[in-house]
């Protein structure tokens, strides 16, 4: 009975030891792949300072990596900024970089920084840079240390920055102490209390400054110091922060120094148009009178009050036409367009005119552009130098007068031999009309000239060579015929500065008129010509 179980009780026990077998394969080998898997080392970790670079292009870096970045100084891209970080800890890298092969790796070891190593690295077209700090234990935490470092780097440029500055740099707390110098205030500082400064807070060199100031407010101050012959002056800005105040004190002395010497400068333009004899008024870019001196009060008669007033240039010039001080038009409407002409005129430079008052006076009215768009107008009395000039050009006219009358021709040569002076005999004697001529009359010209109404004689020559040479000369006489057979008496005598006299004396009278009147401008064509 039991036989017959016996091949399928078999089976059965089969087939349950075959799945058990295979239940625990399942269960043991997944264990072991995944305790395995927890237990190796990863490849690159988290916190490594690891940069890949593909043509100077970061593609990827690790958080550690990206920290530091951060931290470096942002001069450019992240391959400046991270080249500006390695290079001087490792000299030669750019030529080493260069030099990698394909699927090289080196390492270097820092020049300045020896617990410092750098893991070169090229893959196909990237590159690998792999920062380690050996000193860091376990090399765990080498990333912050790394970060650790920049910051130091960083915070020892600043304060070598702070310490080289030439401005004083300090921060007071919110009850005005002061908590914090640079060492251009520490050093100050020390020289006023006669001893180095070793206690915080420190002193206040400006006591008088308070907490309560708006970004950007500027004040000067001054410093009495005694190692200096005077006082240093200071421009200082404030920077209010939540902790208190930050001042920068900037040196003020050169502009000071400026400011007072400008000062003292228009101190001494002002005297001295205080004391000048022309008249100034001095319009701004507005043409409102933004200045004048003493003597335009003198010359115009205006009241001082209406001048203080700052009228305007027309104001002005409307002001002297009522006051009979603008020679009178005869059109109102055709003055004003003058007026316009004559502002258009100094603004350029252009405008000088004379005025010639019902008073008598005459005034002297120049425009001047000045810089910034103003307008300066002088004004001069030339009532004097216009009488001198009259009087002068009257006897000038006189004395040319009594020279015509005279019954001698004579003829001034300069030094050039041009004709600069004759008198009326003189067109009379050689048929001559000067008052005619536009051009210059040489001796050339007049000794041709004369030859044509002479007989043929040496005396012609002799004149030209004693005009022309001025040296060792004396007076002498000689004696010339006319083509009418009249006889000329001639005198050639040196005068000073080089200049030349010749006197024709006639001893009677042309009988017959032997040429018709010539004019000095044929005489010059003939020059010309020859």
């Amino acid at each position: 009975m039991i036989e017959p179980f016996i091949p399928a009780a078999a089976v059965f026990l089969t087939s349950v030891f075959s799945a058990l077998a295979v239940l625990l394969i399942v269960m043991v080998f997944p264990h072991q792949n995944r305790r395995a898997t927890s237990g190796a080392k990863p490849l690159v970790s988290d916190r490594q300072a690891v940069f890949l670079f593909e043509n100077r292009e970061l593609v990827d870096a690790t958080a550690s990596a990206r920290s530091l970045i951060d931290k470096m100084p942002d001069i450019g891209s992240d391959w400046d900024r991270v080249s500006a970080f390695l290079s001087p800890k490792f000299t030669g890298l750019d030529g080493r970089i260069s030099d990698l092969a394909e699927a090289e790796r080196i390492d270097l070891d820092s020049d300045t920084q020896p617990d410092l190593r750098l893991s070169l690295e090229r893959i196909g077209q990237m590159l690998r840079l792999t920062l380690v700090d050996l000193s860091s234990e376990g090399q765990g935490i080498w990333v912050d240390g790394l970060s650790h470092i920049a910051q130091e780097n960083e915070l020892a440029s600043l304060r070598e920055t702070l310490a080289a500055a030439p401005l004083l740099i300090w921060r007071q707390n919110s009850k005005g102490a002061v908590v914090w110098a640079n060492s251009a205030y520490v050093e100050i500082a020390a020289e006023l209390n006669d001893d180095d400064i070793q206690t915080w807070p420190l002193p206040a060199l400006f006591p008088d400054i308070s907490n309560k100031h708006k970004i950007g407010d500027v004040r000067r101050v001054k410093l009495e110091r005694s190692s200096v012959s005077a006082a240093s002056w200071y421009e200082w800005y404030s920077y209010p922060s939540p902790d208190g105040t930050m001042f920068f004190a900037f040196p003020a002395d050169a502009i000071v120094n400026a400011e007072t010497a400008l000062h003292e400068f228009v101190q001494t333009l002002t005297k001295t148009f205080a004391n000048l004899p022309i008249g100034l008024a001095i319009f701004d870019r507005n043409r409102q009178l933004a200045m004048f001196n003493p003597a335009l009060v003198d010359l115009t008669l205006l009241d001082v009050a209406f001048l203080s007033a700052r009228p305007s240039l027309f104001d002005f010039l409307d002001r002297l036409r009522e006051d009979q001080m603008i020679p009178e038009p005869k059109n109102y409407h055709s003055w004003r367009e003058q007026v316009a002409a004559l502002e258009k005129a100094a603004a350029s430079g252009q405008f000088e005119e004379v005025w010639s008052l019902a008073t008598g006076q005459t005034y002297k009215v120049t425009g001047q552009p000045h810089p910034g768009g103003a307008l300066a107008f002088q004004i001069e009395n030339i009532s004097a130098e216009t009488t001198l000039t009259r009087h002068f050009r009257s006897e000038i006219e006189l004395g040319h007068e009594v020279f015509d009358t005279l019954d001698e021709a004579i003829a001034v040569f300069s030094p050039a031999g041009e004709l600069i002076l004759s008198n009326a005999t003189y067109s009379d004697l050689w048929l001559l009309d000067l008052k005619s001529t536009l051009g210059v009359v040489s001796i050339i010209d007049s000794i041709r000239h004369w030859q044509k109404l002479a007989q043929p004689s040496p005396v012609w020559g002799e004149i030209r060579d004693f005009v022309i040479n001025i040296e060792d000369r004396a007076e002498w006489f000689a004696t010339v015929t006319l083509s009418n057979h009249r006889v000329v008496d001639c005198q050639v005598m040196p005068l000073s500065g080089g200049r030349t006299l010749v006197r024709f004396s006639a001893e009677s009278q042309p009988v017959i008129p032997i040429t018709p009147q010539s004019s000095a401008r044929e005489i010059a064509s003939e020059h010309a010509q020859t």
